[in-house]
């Protein structure tokens, strides 16, 4: 799977669709220390299963950084400027984050971006995202920005009614997907994660999803 999936080399900007860009390898040469802060955060709020509105057990796990994190339990999908499961504001977003995060959008055309929440998804093989909009931020305007790092995974981005149809795009480690304008409420989803082996991860895959929230 490694050899059919390579990492990212950096590339141009790549558009998907109107208001949606691959930044292809945008975050390797900083890879190091992005998993570095990663780690410190992770370490304040570890990664966990949330329950959905439903009561079902997501099979991706999560964390967030930032002012405030997303989160879901039987009260619905929201915000919150507390970890649940600590009862502690979320560890504060890491400025080299935070900057990379601004960079990659004006890369994509989308000046002045400044996330206050980044969610943390963890990926292991079998895990998927299904097809969803990103509707609980306040600010339609501003894009979300996602970075990929480990294992690759293949990437859904459909239009804004859930039975358009999708592309699926891989995504590799050190790859960021910017999307915003009139593609920030397109149904976009991750497929089942493969098995595989990436050196810096193991056999994970872990987003990074920087919001305005």
């Amino acid at each position: 799977m490694d050899d059919l999936f390579p990492d990212s080399q950096t590339c141009p900007p790549r558009l998907l669709a109107p208001g949606a860009t691959l930044l292809a390898g945008q975050a390797l040469a900083q890879q190091d220390a992005i998993w570095q802060a990663v780690n410190r955060v992770l370490q304040q709020a570890p990664l966990r299963r949330m329950q959905t509105p439903g009561g079902h057990t997501m099979s991706v796990a999560m964390s967030n950084c930032g002012q405030l994190g997303w989160i879901s339990d039987q009260r619905g999908y929201r915000y919150s400027d507390q970890d649940p499961a600590s009862g502690l504001p979320w560890p504060a977003l890491p400025p080299l984050l935070a900057d990379l995060a601004s960079t990659w959008a004006a890369t994509a055309g989308f000046a002045d971006f400044r996330s206050n929440a980044c969610l943390i998804n963890c990926y292991e093989p079998g895990s998927r995202m299904s097809l969803h909009q990103d509707r609980d931020e306040r600010d339609f305007a501003q894009p979300i920005v996602t970075l990929s790092l480990g294992l690759p995974a293949r990437f859904m981005l459909g239009g804004t009614q859930r039975q358009s149809a999708h592309q699926k795009i891989p995504l590799h480690h050190g790859d960021v997907l910017v999307f915003g304008g009139p593609a920030r409420l397109c149904f976009h989803g991750i497929m089942p994660l493969a098995d595989g082996w990436h050196p810096l991860l193991g056999s994970r895959r872990i987003s990074l999803t920087f919001r305005c929230a």
